[in-house]
């Protein structure tokens, strides 16, 4: 499945911030590929929408 991705500019409280970068730090940990913050943000927000 192809999704087209849209830059969008958003402001996040510094806590959510925070929280996004440890689950980011963890993933990149997880594992030997890149963990982008835009794909952090995405998949939390995907679980979020469901």
């Amino acid at each position: 499945m192809s999704v087209m991705a849209e830059r969008i500019t958003i402001m996040l409280d510094s806590e959510i911030a925070k929280k996004l970068r440890n689950l980011q730090a963890k993933k990149l940990k997880e594992t030997s590929s890149s963990v982008s913050f835009s794909k952090i943000v995405n998949e939390i927000l995907e679980k979020g929408l469901k």
